[in-house]
């Protein structure tokens, strides 16, 4: 039975999940074929184990994260069936990853809880650096969030960040009927590729370059200079998008990742 408050929702549908196991090449019909010592899937909310048993035929070892009681308790079962696959219960957001790879490259895969989406894509953003790729089922218009190009309505905070460490893409539309229960809203299986593109910016600046971003995006009707003022006087803010060849009323949303790193270096060079 889905917990609400887990914000569960299974794929019952196992053509779904097939089509799924394609489009992240676990399928028979789609196998990525490779040596599977050198990395590992990690799968987040593993709940019944319906794409478990996918990810388990290309061999290589499956972690099952699974924060539900219950359900990690059939896991266990599962994984007394299957040398490759260990069962890990927990909160994905409390485990460090980089542990439970023990030494491996990460892929991950995780049918995510629509309400805690953001939060479990920063806490994977902590590994860019180990991990190969991500496929994750989220709502629809959270997908199109992380695609969405500058100028366009979803083009936000969470789009720069996810372009900053990865390269994101829709590859299935997921209907309704796939799940059960079957949520109110439209799904999507979003692929994100690591790294992203490469920026000329040290490690330890990400987490103050994003900081920066959120700034940016404090009040999207707000121009740029308007909503950087406590880091940079207006009139300065807009000398420095004059520099960069750009409007000098400029919004965030009208920023490429590339622009934004460009202005979060002339105003942080400054304080």
């Amino acid at each position: 039975m889905a917990r609400q408050r887990l914000g569960q929702h299974f794929l019952g549908d196992a053509g779904w999940r097939e089509n799924i196991a394609r489009a992240i090449r676990v399928s028979p019909h789609g196998m990525q074929t490779g040596a599977t010592e050198d990395f590992c899937w990690i799968e987040i909310g593993a709940g019944h184990g319906e794409m478990t048993e996918h990810l388990l035929k290309g061999g290589a070892p499956v972690i099952a994260v699974e924060l539900d009681a219950p359900l990690v308790s059939s896991l266990e079962r599962m994984a007394q069936k299957h040398a490759n696959l260990r069962v890990v219960s927990g909160d994905l957001l409390k485990t460090d990853l980089v542990a439970l790879a023990a030494g491996r490259r990460m892929r991950i895969y995780g049918n995510l809880p629509y309400y805690i989406t953001s939060p479990i894509l920063h806490h994977l953003f902590q590994y860019a650096g180990q991990i190969d790729e991500a496929h994750i089922v989220i709502q629809l218009e959270v997908a199109a969030r992380l695609t969405a190009r500058p100028g366009s309505k979803p083009y936000g905070y969470l789009s720069v960040a996810t372009q900053f460490y990865a390269r994101p893409e829709v590859a299935l539309r997921l209907p309704s009927a796939a799940f059960r229960p079957p949520p109110a809203v439209a799904s999507a299986l979003v692929t994100l590729r690591f790294p992203g593109p490469t920026w000329d910016l040290p490690s330890g600046d990400a987490s103050a370059f994003l900081e920066f971003v959120k700034t940016c995006f404090a009040q999207k009707r707000k121009t740029l200079s308007n909503n950087l003022r406590t880091l940079s006087a207006p009139e300065r803010t807009r000398g420095i998008l004059g520099e960069l060849e750009l409007r000098r009323d400029a919004r965030a949303e009208q920023l490429t990742v590339a622009q934004f790193l460009a202005l979060y270096r002339a105003i942080s060079s400054e304080l």
